[in-house]
């Protein structure tokens, strides 16, 4: 709509312009020549070429000049407001050095057409082509040209500016609340990992058998107040500690085996370079694929599958869960953020119950047009 708007607008100005010129070459007493036909056709066609002025200023330039000469060699005594115009147009653009090189050439040429036109006194012709194109005028349409472009620079560098400091802002908000989380979280794990190892430890003191859900509980803590440590230090890009990736997987099924799940993990394809995103959302994947199995799915076996193919990634999760086909499933934070991953990578995250039962989670991320 902008662009329509504007697109009216000009031609509104190109076609006011030609008016103007076509009057005033009416209203001029001039000796009718057979030249007049051609007169009035360069006065009308030098306005309606501003039309374009927006889209090609330095060849809009150009036609408004020969028309303002061509109609001055026919006799029509007309200043060349149409090319006042384009000037105030190409010096908008940044076209400095070809409009200034053009209007001293105007100046030159106007006075030849004055000649040309039927004046013999080179000092009339002169001022002839100085009425036709007045230095202040000429000044002045230049002038504004070029302070509403700088005008128009700095606003896009004061949006710019505005735009990278709303970022600045955004990520130190995000920092601070990671640090809050961080703080708040960390302490609750801690206990909660002080008081399993606790009870393991009393409990092989006394020779009891360990339940392995208390294990479980265990490595549980010790992990969240890793991943909670690794995040907080990926937030401060400190680059001391690499996050999880494809080469944590395996502990990932290790430690689902504790739980009293049946997992497997396969891999295939021959892995070469990952792109650090793609490696930390494949993990991601994983790990809450699993976690939602132990929480929700009621299953006894879960088959994780790494597939490494030329130019993607494909990350496989199979449960024997107690999803059932036309289920649709919940959409948890825990699915909305694997799709938020895939999708910023420009990836595609398929997660549904399958047709023999059991819930899949099946992504599948470029690796060869990721950032």
């Amino acid at each position: 709509m902008r662009t329509v708007r504007s697109g009216v607008r000009d031609w509104a100005i190109a076609v006011c312009v030609a008016a103007t010129l076509l009057v005033t070459g009416l209203s001029k007493q001039h000796q009718a020549t057979d030249l007049d036909p051609v007169g009035y056709t360069l006065l009308a066609a030098g306005g309606l070429a501003l039309a374009a002025g927006r889209r090609a200023p330095v060849p809009v330039l150009a036609v408004t000049g020969l028309c303002a000469v061509g109609y001055q060699a026919a006799g029509f005594d007309v200043p060349a407001v149409a090319y006042l115009f384009a000037v105030y147009a190409a010096m908008r653009a940044g076209h400095r050095a070809v409009t200034v090189a053009a209007s001293v050439t105007m100046l030159a040429a106007l006075a030849l057409a004055a000649l040309a036109s039927g004046l013999h006194d080179t000092g009339a012709a002169l001022a002839q082509a100085r009425g036709a194109l007045e230095l202040a005028w000429l000044i002045a349409a230049g002038a504004a040209g070029e302070a509403l472009r700088q005008a128009e620079r700095r606003a896009e560098e004061a949006e710019r500016t505005r735009e990278e400091t709303a970022r600045r802002r955004a990520d130190e908000e995000r920092l601070h609340i990671a640090r809050e989380l961080h703080d708040s979280l960390t302490h609750q794990i801690s206990v909660i990992k002080v008081q399993a190892e606790v009870a393991v430890h009393v409990a092989r003191k006394r020779g009891e058998q360990v339940p392995e859900s208390l294990l479980a509980i265990r490595e549980a803590g010790r992990e969240a107040a890793r991943e909670l440590r690794a995040t907080l230090e990926a937030l401060r890009d400190d680059g001391e500690n690499p996050a999880h990736g494809l080469d944590h997987v395996p502990e990932l099924v290790r430690r689902a085996r504790t739980t009293g799940l049946d997992a497997t993990l396969t891999i295939e394809g021959h892995r070469d370079d990952v792109p650090a995103a793609v490696d930390r959302t494949a993990y991601r994947i994983v790990q809450e694929s699993l976690t939602n199995i132990a929480r929700h799915a009621s299953a006894t076996t879960a088959a994780v599958r790494i597939d490494y193919r030329p130019g993607a990634l494909v990350v496989r999760v199979d449960d024997d869960g107690k999803a059932t086909p036309g289920t649709a499933p919940v959409p948890g934070v825990g699915l909305l953020g694997m799709r938020e991953r895939v999708t910023a990578l420009g990836g595609h995250l398929r997660a549904e119950p399958r047709g023999e039962g059991g819930f899949t989670v099946h992504a599948e991320l470029p690796v060869d047009r990721t950032p």
